[in-house]
């Protein structure tokens, strides 16, 4: 091996890790090994949340159903609002809003094929725009609540302004790598106009299913249900659209990450070793075997993985407070527990091995672990920049709502936010539809690079260089981090057993 590229980049630095050499040093043999998986016959996996997930959809869909045809075109129909103390016959009537929601659906999915349209050419100025912007657009938007007398949204707007600053200091210094892996995960999306072909399908999708949501949540607003029931029902049904967007976006990244470490694994998608129909293999599996698991991590891996980019963020700006650093330590232990059974990259092991969902996510922590690669996925914040970008586009498009909705109503100011925030999850999911298919290259290229990172070199040296000095680079802060430690412990030790004599 002295005369691979891994020796070459180990001898940039000095006194390189040898956890880091070792993970250069690594055989082909065993990524080449999983590739196969694509063509074995695969075993059905969390079958039960499959099922929840589908009762769920058939249930949610004739609750729908109901509530938009109840004040569609005549007084209620199905008498849902017999309960209006005060004699009122609610908001006005299903198609009052539904137009507005159109409206909304249209600008989430302008958004969406934007970015994917984009993104290949802008990379780099529309992340930078998302992650800079979203402070200010926070920010204004509390402005607009508190103004408007809606103090408890302005105070949230305004906690989530302040959050979204300090994350974006805390981890200031990482962006540039991050651009990076952001840059080349677009290079390869590109490389592959399959893919995203299918991602545009797979937004067609969801568009088809909020046109049902929304003609509900249309058919809540004319209802105006009294002591808050209203909003209460809003959340159940976003909670339903959340879990729905969540699932077919974690099905699009199974598909893409699939093909992105097949492409990886075989040198490229003419590759005579390429297996055949490569594409419909993978989308047949996510919607038979693999479907429980996807449905079954979409409901946790989200929030954690949030929690988890915020706990960092917070831990890295701490200092000295012992007592504050102790509380937080234990934050970040138990998240990372978490992490270690529900994480992103579970869905790479899922596409290309087929197995469920925990044990995906396991062998892929152990996998980074074991290699050190663990390192650089905690200092990369590609996921949170595209989380940035996927809620400045639900932003925009509950803005617009909330404009249409307050001129047609001024005087209805919860009327204004009710639809707007609704809006808002609408426009969230459909950007995030097309923010997955970069993600998927990106979880693609830390698993191909934990397994054997020549597969990185052998599709962009440049690439593979930059990687493994970052990689040299985060073990020997995390060793020198440790001695601090060690050194300062033994210090503290010392101190007590003089203060004892």
């Amino acid at each position: 091996m002295s005369d691979s590229p891994s020796s070459k980049t180990s001898s940039s630095s000095a006194a390189s890790p040898s956890t880091a050499d070792q993970i250069v040093g690594r055989s082909l043999d065993g990524g080449g090994t999983q590739a196969l998986g694509i063509d074995v016959p695969r075993k059905w996996h969390d079958v039960f949340w499959s099922g929840i997930f589908s009762v769920h959809l058939i249930g949610i869909g004739f609750a729908l159903v109901m509530l938009g045809f109840n004040k569609f075109r005549g007084k209620n129909r199905f008498h849902l609002d017999i309960y209006h103390g005060d004699g009122s016959h609610g908001w006005g009537y299903t198609e009052d809003y539904w137009p507005i929601y159109a409206l909304a659906g249209g600008i989430g999915t302008l958004l969406g094929w934007a970015w994917l349209l984009m993104l290949g050419s802008f990379a780099n100025q529309m992340m930078n725009i998302a992650v800079h912007i979203l402070t200010t657009y926070l920010a204004v938007i509390s402005v607009l609540c508190f103004w408007s007398e809606q103090f408890f949204w302005g105070v949230t707007f305004a906690i989530g302004a302040g959050l979204q600053f300090l994350y974006v200091i805390s981890v200031i210094d990482r962006l540039p790598f991050t651009m990076l892996v952001l840059q080349k995960s677009v290079k390869m999306v590109w490389s592959l106009p399959e893919v995203l072909r299918v991602a545009y399908a797979f937004m067609l999708v969801v568009l088809l299913w909020m046109i049902l949501w929304s003609f509900g949540v249309a058919g809540v607003l004319a209802l105006n249900l009294p002591d808050g029931g209203g909003w209460w029902l809003l959340l159940v049904l976003s909670i339903s659209l959340f879990w729905t967007g969540a699932v077919i976006c974690n099905m699009v990244h199974v598909i893409v990450s699939g093909m992105v470490f097949l492409v990886l694994i075989h040198g490229g998608r003419d590759a005579a070793s390429m297996p055949p129909n490569s594409l419909m293999k993978a989308i047949r599996y996510t919607l038979t075997t693999s479907f429980g698991s996807i449905c079954y991590g979409s409901l946790f891996t989200a929030a954690i993985r949030t929690l988890r980019w915020e706990i960092r963020g917070l831990r890295s700006k701490i200092g000295k407070n012992e007592c504050l650093l102790c509380c937080v330590d234990l934050m970040f232990h138990l998240v990372e527990t978490l992490v270690r059974f529900f994480n992103k990259y579970a869905y790479v092991q899922i596409a290309v091995s087929g197995k469920g969902f925990n044990r995906s996510a396991r062998d892929a922590w152990e996998l980074f672990q074991s290699t050190g690669v663990e390192s650089l996925v905690a200092y990369d914040c590609s996921g949170a920049v595209l989380l940035m970008g996927t809620i400045l586009g639900g932003l925009i498009t509950g803005t617009c709502a909330a404009i249409w909705t307050h001129f047609k109503w001024e005087a209805k100011n919860e009327r204004m936010l009710m639809v707007g925030s609704t809006a808002m999850l609408m426009g969230m999911v459909l950007v995030g539809v097309a923010m997955v298919v970069v993600e998927s290259a990106v979880t693609s290229m830390y698993i191909c690079y934990a397994e054997d990172p020549l597969l990185i070199h052998r599709w962009d040296a440049e690439f593979f260089n930059q990687l493994s000095e970052a990689l040299h680079q985060r073990l020997r802060h995390r060793s020198a981090r440790g001695r601090e430690v060690l050194t300062q412990n033994r210090f503290d030790v010392n101190i007590q057993e003089s203060v004892s004599l």
